[in-house]
C-alpha cells in the first residue's frame, strides 16, 4: 500500500477491542472501546491510565500484534491489519522486560537485533557506534548483558530497539531502573529524536516524567478514552482525577517519628550467591519503630537479599540480625526459620517480575490467599482478622482491587492488582516490622499514593517500616531516613527531609567517591 505523506504516525478512530470468550459471548471482555488517538510525526506523546485500562493493548493493536474487532487504526497511513509486517520495519516497542539474551555480549545483542530487522552489514559499523555512545556504553560493549547493572541494561535495549532507525518508537515504564542522572539522558536522546521528526509514545506512571517530557497526554480508564490534553494545559492532579474518575488528592502527610526505638539492628552483614559473587558487603544500619527507613539503589545492588536475610529466607555468610523486643532484649534472626520470624511480627511484602512468586498461589481465589497468613491481634487500617473472606474483601474495597469476584484465581488478575493484593494482604497481618519491596511497581499513580497512605499508618502505629522503592522523588518525600545501596555496600544514610535525590542518585553509582558500573 502507497503511504500517504501526510499521515499522522498513529490514527486510531473509534476503535475497539473485544477478547471473545467462544463458550459464553455473555461473558466477552472489551478491552478497548472507542478509541481516538493521534500521534503526529515529530510528536511525543503519553498515554496514562490505572492498571488494566487498556494501554498495553492499545500497543499490541499498533503493532500489528493483535487484530482490531472494530474502528479504525492506521500507522503512517498503513492498516495494522493488512500491513502488518510493513509496519514493523518501522517501528520499535520497548516493553518493561525487553528480550536481551543474558550470555551476550552488549555488541552480540546488537548483532542479533540487527540480524532481526535487517540492517545491512556494512552500516552496522557507524550504526553500532552512535547508537553506543548515545548511551554510554562504548566502554562495555564486550560486556555479558547478564552482569550489566540494570541501567546500563536499560541502555542496551534502547540501542537494540533503535538498531533499525524506527519512525515511531513506543516504550512501556522506561525508567523505572534508572536514577535521575540515567533518567536525563534518556530523556534528552528522545527530545532529540522528536526534534528529527520521530514519533514516540511512551507509557509511564510518573506524573512529573509526563510533564517534562511530553507534548501530550492521552488518558485511558477502564478501556475507555477518556481524552487527551496539551501537558502545557494540565497538572498531575487534573491527569489523576481523568485517570480514575473522581477528584483525588496527591499527598504524601509525612509525620514526625514519635518515640522511635531500635526494632532491626544489622551489623556487618555479608551475602554471597550460589556462584560466591558478594551481594551484601559489610552492610550496618538500625531500623527504628515509627519510622520508615528508605533503601535506595540500581536494580542489583543487594535490595532483595538484604530483605531475604532479614527475613530468613537468605542465606547469611557472616555478621549479625537483632530484633530488638520492646523490653530491649536483642533476638538473633540469623538461624531462625522464615516462619519463626514472621510469627515474631516480621513481615515481608516483595514484589518482584513474577507477582507470583512470593506467596501467592496463582490457582487459589483472593479469600484462600489470605488463609496463607497468619493473623494476629492488633490496630492495622484493616479491621477485621477473623474471616479471611472479609479480609479480602476489606483488601478489595480499600486498594481497589479489580477482580469478576472473590473467588477468582489470583492468576486470572492484571498484574497491578495481584499485587495490592499481596501488598495487603502483608499489611492485614498487623506487623511489628514491615519490610516492602517495589510496592507500586507498575501501579497507577492513585493506587500507588493509597498504598503510601497504608505504610504511612503502619508507621503511626509504631510498625517499623523498611520500604526498598525505584522512585526517588517518593522516597525523599515518605521515607524519614534513606539508606543508600551501591554495589552491595552501604554508601551512605540521609535524613529523607531536604535530601537532594541527584545527590542520592550519586551515591547509588559511587562509593568512597569511586564510580560503580
Amino acid at each position: 500500500m502507497a503511504e500517504n505523506q501526510n499521515a499522522p504516525a498513529v490514527f486510531a478512530k473509534s476503535l475497539k477491542k473485544v477478547f471473545a470468550n467462544n463458550k459464553n459471548p455473555a461473558l466477552d471482555s472489551v478491552a478497548l472501546n472507542g478509541i481516538d488517538l493521534v500521534v503526529p510525526k515529530g510528536g511525543l506523546v503519553s498515554l496514562v491510565g490505572p492498571d488494566g485500562a487498556g494501554k498495553t493493548t492499545f500497543m499490541r493493536l499498533v503493532c500489528g500484534l493483535l487484530i482490531p474487532t472494530s474502528g479504525k487504526l492506521e500507522v503512517f497511513g498503513m492498516n495494522t491489519a493488512t500491513d502488518a509486517e510493513a509496519i514493523q520495519k518501522r517501528i520499535a516497542y520497548m516493553p518493561q522486560r525487553f528480550g536481551l539474551y543474558q550470555d551476550l555480549s552488549i555488541k552480540e545483542n546488537m548483532d542479533l537485533f540487527a540480524n532481526l530487522q535487517g540492517v545491512p552489514e556494512g552500516e552496522r559499523k557507524d550504526k553500532y557506534g552512535q547508537l553506543l555512545s548515545m548511551t554510554d556504553l562504548a566502554p562495555f560493549a564486550n560486556r555479558l548483558a547478564g552482569k550489566l547493572s540494570g541501567g546500563m541494561k536499560q541502555k542496551l535495549a534502547l540501542a537494540c530497539a533503535l538498531i533499525h532507525d524506527p519512525e515511531l518508537l513506543i516504550l512501556d515504564e522506561p525508567t523505572a531502573v534508572l536514577t535521575p542522572q540515567e533518567t536525563d539522558k534518556l530523556f534528552a536522546i528522545l527530545r532529540n529524536m522528536r526534534n528529527a521528526g520521530k514519533a514516540i509514545v511512551i507509557i509511564t506512571h510518573k506524573m512529573h516524567e509526563v510533564e517534562s517530557l511530553s507534548d501530550r497526554v492521552a488518558v485511558l480508564r477502564k478501556g475507555q478514552y477518556v481524552g487527551d490534553v496539551m501537558t502545557r494545559d494540565t497538572n498531575a492532579e487534573e491527569l489523576t482525577n481523568m485517570m480514575v474518575g473522581h477528584p483525588v488528592k496527591l499527598n504524601i502527610e509525612r509525620t514526625e517519628p514519635v518515640n522511635p526505638r531500635p526494632r532491626i539492628e544489622v551489623k556487618d552483614l555479608i551475602v554471597r550467591n550460589e556462584e560466591g559473587t558478594t551481594k551484601l558487603d559489610h552492610v550496618s544500619f538500625t531500623a527504628n519503630s515509627g519510622e520508615i527507613l528508605g533503601i535506595a539503589g540500581i536494580a542489583g545492588s543487594g535490595q532483595k537479599e538484604l530483605l531475604e536475610a532479614i527475613a530468613g529466607l537468605q542465606p547469611v555468610d557472616s555478621g549479625s540480625i537483632s530484633y530488638i523486643e520492646d523490653d530491649g532484649t536483642h533476638v538473633e534472626l540469623i538461624g531462625k526459620a522464615p516462619l519463626t520470624i514472621q510469627n515474631m511480627g516480621v513481615s515481608l511484602s516483595f514484589v518482584p517480575e513474577d507477582r507470583l512468586g512470593m506467596g501467592l498461589v496463582g490457582n487459589m481465589d483472593l479469600s484462600d490467599n489470605m488463609m496463607l497468613r497468619t493473623f494476629r491481634k492488633g490496630h492495622s487500617f484493616f479491621t477485621d482478622r477473623k474471616s479471611p473472606r472479609r479480609i479480602a474483601e476489606n483488601v478489595v474495597k480499600e486498594l481497589e482491587v479489580a477482580t469478576p469476584s472473590l473467588n477468582t484465581p489470583i492468576r486470572r488478575l492484571s498484574g497491578g492488582n495481584v499485587q495490592k493484593v499481596l501488598v495487603g494482604r502483608e499489611i492485614t497481618s498487623a506487623p511489628k516490622v514491615l519490610l516492602t519491596a517495589y510496592a507500586v511497581r507498575g501501579l497507577d499513580i492513585h493506587s500507588s499514593y493509597t498504598i503510601y497512605n497504608l505504610i504511612n499508618n503502619q508507621k503511626k502505629q509504631n510498625v517499623a517500616v523498611v520500604y526498598v522503592g525505584e522512585d526517588l522523588d517518593v522516597l525523599v518525600e515518605l521515607c524519614d531516613r534513606i539508606l543508600v545501596l551501591c554495589g552491595g555496600k552501604v554508601s551512605g544514610i540521609v535524613p529523607g527531609r531536604g535530601a537532594d535525590k541527584r545527590e542520592i542518585g550519586m551515591m547509588m553509582t559511587r562509593v568512597g567517591g569511586n564510580e560503580h558500573e
